[in-house]
């Protein structure tokens, strides 16, 4: 054992950087994997939890595709767990100089079992729209807080200080809170829609024509939002704050043409597909311009070095 702690990263080094980004992919990727799930109508696939059927682990040939999809699903949610859990590995050794990625790392596998937990509950009660919407919005915090850890791996320590004036913080703080009522808005539009899980589950009661009105508003609000935030970052030469800003925009923007072509098309399962996977790196985007707000201390004793220089 001590052989293998022995060869473990002693620093933060190519495979820590490596884990840190198939941390990130892997829950983006579950994601869409899980949306195929319930796209297709596979979310009963395998009847059972944790079981496929209550004779078999795997599913059968009778099960169709149905249940080819979702054990596939629940194949992938392990490479995720263990993806978690060498993750936490990798900066087992740094953990006292680097507390932030250890907590990170620790984070990322405990919502992962939960999600796994969740997953089988959502089995277990016939798809309940409540449930499955708690299992998209843990997702969608996993990946925020893996494109945090890829943060982090890449910048080192979080700085001391803000790099911009205080109302510029107040505004991405602002913008981040449209971007989780959009994604809250957007999941009890999914409950109360046609795209289940399975042609006998339930749904939430709600009017899914009214719903999606509503999830418009925070959507409009944030592209509104990002865009001030983009011009102030401009305008202040904030040049690192702005490229992540932009991306986040670029995103948004997309987001919402899927959104009103989807709603106009008759809900294809595609688009649905696409705008579910793009809210989780929307979350993505907007975690990595919070967190570009303070400069790391390598930035910081990077930029006082420069300045020295001169």
């Amino acid at each position: 054992m001590n052989a293998v702690i022995a060869r473990l990263p002693h620093s933060v080094d190519a495979r820590v950087r490596f884990f840190a980004v198939t941390s990130l992919v892997i829950q983006i990727l579950i994601v869409a994997t899980g949306g195929a799930v319930r796209l297709t109508g596979s979310g009963l696939g395998c009847p059972t939890w944790p079981l496929c059927t209550d004779a078999s682990l795997i599913a059968t040939p009778e099960m169709g595709v149905h249940g080819v999809i979702e054990f596939g699903n629940r194949l992938l949610s392990i490479i995720v767990g263990f993806v978690a859990i060498l993750m936490v590995l990798m900066v087992l050794r740094i953990r006292r100089e680097r507390r932030d990625l250890m907590s990170l790392s620790l984070m990322i596998l405990g919502g992962t079992v939960l999600q796994g937990l969740i997953g089988g509950l959502s089995v277990r009660v016939q798809l309940d729209p409540s449930i499955v919407g708690v299992h998209y919005a843990i997702s969608a915090i996993l990946v925020a807080i893996s494109a945090a850890l890829v943060y982090r791996v890449w910048t080192g320590l979080r700085g001391p200080a803000l790099s911009v004036p205080k109302p510029v913080a107040i505004l991405t703080h602002v913008t981040s809170l449209f971007v989780a009522l959009t994604i809250i808005a957007g999941i009890l539009t999914t409950g109360a829609g046609p795209h289940a899980g399975d042609d006998g589950t339930a749904r939430n009661g709600l009017d899914a024509g009214i719903l999606q009105h509503v999830h418009s508003w925070p959507g409009y609000a944030l592209i509104a939002a990002t865009l001030a935030l983009v011009i102030v970052l401009a305008r202040g030469g904030h040049r690192r704050i702005m490229d992540f800003a932009i991306i986040l925009l670029v995103l948004e923007v997309v987001q919402a043409l899927i959104g009103i072509i989807q709603s106009r098309s008759g809900l294809p399962i595609l688009l649905v597909g696409s705008h579910m996977v793009i809210a989780c790196t929307i979350a993505a985007a907007m975690t990595a311009v919070v967190l570009s707000l303070r400069p790391s201390v390598n930035q910081v004793e990077r930029t006082s070095a420069e300045k020295a220089a001169l």
